[in-house]
């Protein structure tokens, strides 16, 4: 498929969500070892200190004040959503947290329309429908069961996350049509490391013993940004943001092979609902692409 294809941002927006679900198994061995902070800022750390000379190589000039200040905003909404999301995988498992996030896409349809003045095309209600449908199925057996602290604690923090990551997908589509990818890449860790370092003196650890966990995370979150800044520079939010998904599987996948963690019946359901879901959205009529 040649990368000028109105499917190409869709197939390049699942293969970035398929690196974040590997990186968010990455993560969770190391929030597991660390603590979500420590993990988060050596990550943010070395990403930036990646991304830095990416950036510099292009030669771009310094960004103008309005496109900073979306650098800023998304880059403290995704340091907060991050550490939120991470926390929580200490305490839930993998598969279950990222199906508890999956109601941010549904708010982002909507928040896109109301922010980027996108109109919201009927096959896109119709995909995130049956996406939530598909995360149903999977968390009801899951959440009528007795539930600890430490399990509502993970629970609040997937919901919170949730909220600042729909935030987060609008601001990428803004961001994406105002930067290259490799800026975008280099400024999002940097405020985001910028953000956590200002914390350091109470909670950082040393990442000895979890640096391979960081290491890799670091190498798959830039990689997927790169491809995710690219896929919303070229479709609308509410094309891309129901193949947030594919993410399911792929965690499913990871947490069983990493951490042991079963996959049920019910969620393979689900899957196959949240599947459908992104056939859905593929199908349907895509936008003119826009220029990068």
């Amino acid at each position: 498929m040649k990368l000028t294809h109105p499917l190409a941002p869709v197939i390049v927006a699942i293969v970035a969500i398929a690196l974040l679900s590997v990186m968010d198994g990455a993560m969770k061995g190391a929030s597991l070892a660390l603590g979500a902070y420590s993990a988060m800022l050596w990550r943010a750390l070395m990403s930036s200190a990646i991304t830095m000379p990416l950036w510099l190589g292009a030669r771009t000039p310094w960004p103008k004040p309005a496109v900073m200040r979306v650098h800023l905003f998304r880059g403290v909404i995704v340091a907060v959503m991050a550490l939120l999301f991470f926390h929580s995988l200490t305490l839930l498992p993998l598969a279950q947290a990222i199906a508890i996030s999956f109601f941010a896409p549904l708010i982002s349809l909507y928040l896109a329309a109301v922010m980027l003045g996108e109109k919201i095309a009927p096959s896109a209600i119709l995909a995130s429908l049956i996406g939530l449908a598909g995360v149903a199925v999977i968390c009801w057996p899951e959440l009528t069961v007795e539930r600890t602290p430490k399990r509502i604690e993970g629970i609040a923090a997937v919901l919170a996350s949730a909220v600042l990551y729909a935030l987060n997908l609008v601001f990428a589509r803004r961001q994406a049509l105002i930067a290259k990818p490799r800026e975008i890449a280099f400024f999002q860790n940097a405020i985001g490391g910028a953000v956590l370092i200002c914390f350091a003196p109470w909670f950082l650890r040393s990442p000895s013993g979890a640096l391979t966990w960081v290491a890799v995370s670091s190498l798959l979150s830039i990689g997927a940004a790169l491809l995710l800044a690219w896929a919303y520079a070229r479709a609308e939010a509410q094309v891309l943001v129901p193949m947030e998904y594919s993410a399911f599987g792929w965690a499913a996948a990871v947490g069983w092979l990493a951490f042991h963690e079963p996959v049920s019946t019910t969620t393979l359901a689900g899957v196959a609902l949240i599947v459908a879901a992104c056939l859905v959205a593929a199908r349907g009529t895509p936008p003119e692409p826009v220029a990068a």
